[in-house]
């Protein structure tokens, strides 16, 4: 509890005028986590929606301007059913027709009565009843969502995101699970979203695919070549039965491990990640409104900071890949000597759902990040000798033909010389 970020050092944080001292802040929450009375205005802070240096006055226009730009799609209901067939044409059905109450929202009328739909806006709407599926599946353990308003919330936000993300749009695969959070923690649906929004900028990547590549792919290319490094005996066994693609870790690194750790626990892992690793943007574009200068590297979450001490490109890897990492080399026994298939290794992992310690996670993700990073620098250091070494002997190679050839000259010309003076 001492060393939880409390509302009290939270707000003593801020100067007079509003601006936060990111550094200890970061610090206090890797160590200890943030109390959940203030969790969710801190985490506006953590994700980027305002930047460290804004004041008090700032951030207030920003939330207003947000507000107003934010289009509110439902009514306090969502969409589980198709609302427009595959040609564009709105369904009649009264039974969607009351599920729905497409009818009263002031953006589908909007779209709808200008004639023929555009393909955006009817891609658009086939996702809508997707959407609603998953909301009614999302942390369907909590209270919270006993509520249908809170469901219309979770539905708002996602179908708003679909809208105004085109190249990725709404995608089956964890999107409510990354969004609820944001809808528990932040009572504003606006700020909520601008939230959500500012998370997907990072792991919309995962997202993005085409028919031949998902984006989530190249994470389980990093977390194969980590584990390569770092516990060869482990990565060679799970390539035996197939599982060389990782993709028994897609749905972690999808979703950040929402459905691996209880729902608190997985709030106190995210917050520590960012804490660990997001820079907040100091040294990018600042948040709208702002007018306050960033400051370099104390700025910087732990894990930036080491990344911006070692200048590797193998240091830049995401903490979420060594967190992984962490799980299966915790797990590296079990797996040896249980995992015959990748059944087997799906069924280990999905057996410490709920059981798995955040804090430690974390701190064996840093540890492993820094025994990566020097197995790596030590191989370039070898990589380096050796290099050196076959260049020097085939200098000195070079050399010895040329030293042969020189004397063999010379025996030619003392050759001639001595017939010439016989002579």
């Amino acid at each position: 509890p001492g060393k939880t970020l409390s509302v009290r050092k939270w707000l003593a944080a801020f100067s007079s005028d509003g601006q936060l001292d990111i550094g200890k802040t970061l610090n206090r929450i890797h160590r200890g986590g943030i109390h959940p009375a203030i969790r969710g205005e801190v985490w506006e802070f953590l994700l980027g929606c305002y930047h460290p240096m804004s004041t008090f006055d700032e951030r207030k226009q920003i939330r207003q301007n947000r507000s107003k730009i934010f289009p509110v799609v439902g009514s306090g209901k969502y969409i589980s059913a198709p609302v427009i067939t595959e040609d564009g044409q709105p369904i009649r059905n009264p039974v969607v027709a009351l599920e729905t109450n497409l009818g009263k929202t002031k953006m589908a009328n909007e779209l709808t009565s200008n004639g023929p739909l555009d393909m955006k806006v009817v891609q658009w709407m086939h996702t809508l009843h997707q959407i609603g599926l998953d909301v009614k599946r999302t942390d369907r353990t909590l209270l919270f969502y006993d509520k249908p308003e809170n469901l219309s919330k979770l539905w708002d936000i996602l179908s708003v995101y679909a809208w105004i993300d085109i190249d990725v749009g709404y995608c089956q695969a964890g999107m409510s699970d990354l969004c609820s959070p944001m809808i528990i923690l932040l009572e504003n649906e606006a700020d909520a979203f601008w939230c959500f929004e500012r998370l997907m900028r990072r792991l919309r990547g995962n997202f993005q695919c085409t028919e031949t590549f998902v984006g989530v792919q190249t994470q389980l290319s990093n977390l194969a070549t980590v584990t390569q490094v770092i516990d060869p005996k482990l990565h060679q066994h799970l390539e035996t039965p197939g599982g060389g693609n990782y993709l028994f870790a897609f749905r972690m690194l999808m979703v950040l491990f929402r459905r691996e750790f209880s729902f608190c626990d997985s709030l106190y892992l995210w917050e520590d990640l960012f804490s660990l690793y997001e820079e907040l943007e100091l040294n990018m574009e600042k948040a709208e409104g702002s007018k306050g200068k960033s400051k370099p590297t104390q700025k910087y979450g732990k894990y930036e900071r080491e990344n911006m001490k070692i200048k590797s490109v193998d240091a830049s890897l995401p903490i979420s890949v060594f967190l992984v990492a962490s799980v299966l080399k915790d797990k590296s026994s079990v797996l040896l000597h249980q995992a015959r298939g990748l059944d087997d290794v799906v069924k280990i992992l999905n057996d410490m759902t709920g059981n798995l310690d955040a804090k430690k996670a974390c701190i064996g993700a840093l540890k492993l990040h820094k025994k990566y990073v020097k197995a790596r620098s030590l191989e370039k250091l070898i990589w380096v000798v050796v290099t050196q070494i076959e260049l020097d002997a085939a200098m000195v190679d070079s050399a010895l033909d040329r030293t042969v050839e020189e004397l063999t000259w010379l025996d030619l010309i003392g050759q001639k010389g001595n017939k010439l003076f016989n002579s």
